[in-house]
């Protein structure tokens, strides 16, 4: 079925033409502003200021390193989810040098909001022993976990005043004390099965979680504290990560099951397109530059998968919305979470279901494999420039 619909947008007119449900738009919030146009971001109180309006990723270049990290050891820190340990390897040498059991089913390792601590997530899925365990950065070494119901993932409020237990099982939100992880407070999304990865509002205010089982997503208002509303996406879907635009106009939503990327306009909160990339989308990391985003498509359009299969990375042009390449990965395999190198040349990914992790270059798309022990899924790089986390495998503005 094709249709046209009308709609307005930015005081433009925009032609949007919806094909087997799928949408894309025209001349909607361009990413490149005119020369001259400012906007003054009013940030929630406490969260640091909005350095360029039109590029949140402005202070995540490589040479913007926070005086924090400065002693920190250069690791990629890999969970092996059916394992129950942490490997370290040394980006240098591409050597595993360390590994260290954390609680069952580490899931992701999370960098803090002050970014002094590494928190690996222990969801210890289907049970009742979840855990988190720290990581100090300075020596690579894990602390005393601390009994945390369900951290499936981690992220924090922009002003760094809690962390945000994904409490995927539960279909809930606690705010924990950033540091003790004593409870503050909880918000209940019931209609959110599988909530599981979020990113956040240029200014704070609300954030945007996925929904893997319900294809949706859910809007939280952290001001007020509690559920704004929920988006059914097109053809169903399996939401995934989620990342904001360089100027905050959108968020880019990594879906599995639409094999893309769904693009959501972020005040609004609706769908205006998609964006097809490969097999499984799931992983989205926006360049050290920040005029592409980096998606790793995992192969598989499900939960668990066979090894060698269609994964590959692709590459979104933040500019035009428009996939400029894509990479698989040779002889097959499972791309799934990570991050870049400071440097922004290397991009890391778990290889989910063939436990390895893979190396990108960034301009040529080579892929170096590194074998790791089972099922390893949300691995950091660190460090990481910028000047705060709001959590996952190292979200920084």
């Amino acid at each position: 079925m094709i249709g046209t619909k009308k709609k307005r947008h930015c005081g433009f007119l925009v032609l949007a033409v919806t094909l087997f449900g799928y949408s894309s738009s025209r001349a909607i919030a361009a990413e490149s502003p005119a020369k001259g146009s400012e906007r003054a971001i009013q940030t929630v109180p406490g969260m640091p200021p909005v350095i360029d309006p039109n590029d949140l990723y402005s202070e995540t270049r490589p040479d913007k390193l926070s005086a924090t990290v400065a002693k920190h050891l250069s690791r990629i820190y890999v969970p092996n989810r059916s394992s129950n340990d942490v490997w370290a390897i040394d980006p240098a040498t591409s050597k595993v040098v360390n590994k260290f059991r954390v609680g069952v089913h580490p899931q992701h390792v999370v960098p803090s909001w002050d970014l002094k601590t590494l928190w690996v997530n222990n969801n210890a899925e289907g049970r009742n022993d979840g855990s988190v365990t720290p990581i100090d950065p300075t020596t690579g070494k894990p602390g005393k976990s601390i009994p945390v119901d369900d951290p499936y993932n981690m992220y924090f409020t922009p002003d760094g005043s809690a962390a945000i237990i994904v409490a995927e099982a539960r279909k809930r939100l606690d705010f924990r004390d950033p540091q003790t992880m004593a409870m503050k407070y909880s918000i209940d999304t019931p209609n959110c099965a599988g909530i599981n990865h979020a990113d956040f509002s240029i200014d704070g205010r609300y954030g945007i979680f996925t929904c893997e089982y319900a294809g949706s997503l859910v809007k939280i208002d952290l001001i007020e504290k509690k559920v704004v509303g929920y988006l059914k996406l097109s053809k169903g879907g399996m939401p995934q990560d989620i990342r904001i635009s360089p100027n905050g106009k959108i968020f880019y939503v990594a879906d599995m099951k639409a094999a893309g990327v769904f693009i959501i306009e972020a005040d609004r909160f609706t769908e205006i397109g998609h964006v097809k990339t490969g097999l499984g989308t799931h992983g989205l990391y926006p360049s050290r530059d920040g005029t592409q985003l980096y998606v790793a498509n995992r192969g598989v359009a499900r939960v668990y998968g066979p090894p060698k299969g269609k994964g590959s990375v692709s590459v979104i042009e933040f500019a035009t919305r428009k996939v400029t390449t894509t990479w698989p990965i040779p002889g097959g395999g499972s791309p799934d979470m990570g991050n870049l190198s400071v440097d922004g040349k290397t991009l890391w990914l778990s290889g989910r279901y063939d436990n390895a992790v893979y190396t990108v270059d960034t301009t040529t798309g080579q892929v170096k494999i590194i074998p790791v022990k089972s099922e390893p899924h949300g691995l950091t790089v660190w460090p990481q420039p910028g000047r705060y986390s709001l959590g996952h495998t190292g979200n920084l503005r």
